[in-house]
């Protein structure tokens, strides 16, 4: 089993940062975050390799947005800075379980997904 559950979000202003959390139960091979704005389609944000820590990031977010986990303490973490009145939308954190080389920044590489905490960059 995997449970997942974020928290962090808020309302910020432009230029300012947030840092996300998500506590894990369970076994993960792989971890990401994602976003989805309303009538969008949910993307891959950031992503790290839950044994090697190796991340990678969607462009949008590369120089803003660091990835990272603490393994003894079983939790997930997204620091967001400069944030921008784009970033507004729904975050999520994911898990996945299955072997992969491929950078995990798509959606089929996850099985497992927290409820969702919303952040709102206001300009």
């Amino acid at each position: 089993q995997v449970q997942l559950v974020e928290s962090g979000g808020g309302s910020v202003q432009a230029g300012g940062s947030l840092r996300l959390s998500c506590a894990v139960s369970g076994y993960t091979y792989s971890m990401g975050w994602f976003r989805q704005a309303p009538g969008k389609e949910r993307e891959g944000i950031a992503a790290i390799f839950t044994g090697s820590g190796a991340s990678y990031y969607h462009d949008s977010v590369k120089d803003r947005f660091t990835i990272s986990r603490d393994n003894a303490k079983n939790t997930l973490y997204l620091q967001m800075n400069s944030l921008k009145p784009e970033d507004t939308a729904e975050y999520y954190c994911a898990a996945g379980r299955l072997f992969t080389t491929v950078p995990p920044l798509e959606k089929r590489f996850y099985n497992y997904w927290g409820q969702g905490t919303q952040v709102t960059v206001s300009s």
